[in-house]
């Protein structure tokens, strides 16, 4: 049983990524799927698809790969674990390696990442950052 589903999900996607694969699947979650879609439109993540019947869904998730670079993605980091919730404002939100990464919050506004948190003055749990 896995006890965080978030890790999990980002954990896959950076090890399809350096194995080369076009998609991974994951356990399925609302959270899950709200995640799998900010990845998508942050440009991590070409789909995500459900798949399965209700007690046995899992997310299909695409990974965009460049021809001459590789992988999109070269590296994730937890922030907030279950064991230690990290929470930021709005106006502490900084850009994530020179603006070649992310991080992503979950906020009242749902999941964002931080361009658009920022942009809506919204703060809330720093979920992880990737790049």
């Amino acid at each position: 049983m896995v006890t965080d589903p978030i890790s999990d999900l980002i954990i896959r996607l950076q090890n399809a990524s350096f194995a080369g694969k076009s998609s991974v699947s994951v356990t399925y979650s609302k959270f899950g799927e709200n995640v799998a879609h900010a990845l998508k439109k942050a440009g991590y993540v070409s789909s995500v698809e459900k798949k399965g019947k209700p007690f046995t869904r899992e997310l299909v998730l695409g990974l965009i790969r460049f021809d001459v670079v590789g992988a999109r993605i070269h590296g994730v980091e937890r922030i907030s674990k279950p064991s230690r919730r990290m929470y930021q404002k709005s106006t502490d939100i900084r850009t994530y390696r020179s603006g070649f990464g992310n991080t992503f919050f979950s906020t009242p506004k749902g999941v964002l990442v931080d361009q658009d948190a920022k942009k809506m003055k919204v703060g809330g749990e720093v979920l992880f950052k990737i790049w």
